[in-house]
């Protein structure tokens, strides 16, 4: 029988399921104690992060930071620049300046932001431990991070458990070790905080993300905006899905094209499908579409 936990953390819900309820303590010691630390390297929001010294002075040492930003880099490289980590300062300029719960909902227009220098991310620089970026650059790991911990966490938790686990990070799920006999039971819907809607599937390896422009939105003036910017402009992608959910080799990988997703809008099914990544997309208007082997709904 699975157990699990959540907890708040970084922002979001942290969960961790086990296939083994004796060795739950320690997969929730394992998962705070990453969380905590990856909290530290990356968080846009903590002065004391290593993310806040190379976004104030252009450089930081740090090995979880230096890590981190490769895997931003990779998704970079991987969907050609639709997931930018080098747009920081436009997220800081809409009114993303905290964490999201401190983001007043409500404020005046937002300032006009100038097109960002493209693919200004090919001049982000990591050499050992050390992280580097160009003048005027400042990074945001939002698109990538918090899913390669759920990557990292459930890993670890399976070599030193050897059980069966789940780690959802805020609707970022990763499975390792062995997958109870039917696969970990998911709900994919916009909101990783209700359990109602969406479709239920199963997993039982790799990783699974949702990416959508419901549930982090704030207003300015008479824009409604979201965190899912379009590296193109520097303003919210087009709201063409209402979320998109990808599975795929690993946590990251989904969460990267869940997000590149977002930003092509109509073009997304056919990339998706040149890729083989089986994906769910709804459509503002509540349209399904399914792309390569995505389980169908039961009626």
């Amino acid at each position: 029988m699975n157990a699990g936990v959540k907890f708040e953390a970084i922002g979001t819900t942290a969960q961790v399921l086990v296939t083994e309820p004796d060795v739950l303590p320690v997969a929730e010691t394992i998962l705070r104690w990453f969380i905590k630390e990856l909290d530290l390297a990356c968080s846009r929001f903590r002065d004391d992060s290593a993310l806040s010294l190379l976004n104030r002075t252009g450089s930081a040492t740090h090995p979880l930071l230096a890590k981190a930003v490769e895997v931003a880099l990779r998704a970079a490289a991987d969907t050609d620049g639709l997931v930018d980590p080098a747009l920081g300062s436009y997220m800081v300029t809409l009114g993303y300046d905290r964490t999201f719960a401190e983001v007043p909902r409500r404020g005046p227009v937002a300032v006009d932001v100038d097109a960002p220098v493209k693919q200004a991310w090919r001049d982000i620089r990591v050499s050992g431990d050390t992280v580097t970026v160009p003048s005027g650059v400042k990074v945001d790991l939002g698109a990538t991070a918090k899913a390669w911990a759920a990557d990292v966490a459930a890993t670890r938790i399976a070599a030193e458990t050897g059980a069966g686990v789940l780690v959802n990070l805020g609707g970022d799920i990763a499975v390792a070790g062995p997958a109870p006999e039917d696969g970990w039971s998911v709900r994919v819907t916009a909101d990783h905080a209700r359990d109602e809607g969406g479709q239920v599937v199963a997993i039982d390896s790799g990783g699974l993300a949702t990416s959508s422009v419901t549930v982090r939105t704030w207003q300015r003036g008479d824009k409604q905006l979201h965190h899912v910017l379009n590296p193109m402009t520097g303003l919210p992608a087009s709201r063409i899905w209402r979320y998109a959910t990808v599975s795929a080799m690993t946590c990251v990988a989904a969460n990267t094209a869940s997000t590149a997703a977002l930003v092509l809008g109509d073009r997304a099914p056919n990339w998706l499908a040149a890729r083989r990544l089986p994906a769910r997309l709804v459509a503002t208007g509540g349209a399904v579409t399914t792309v390569a082997e995505w389980p169908e709904e039961e009626s």
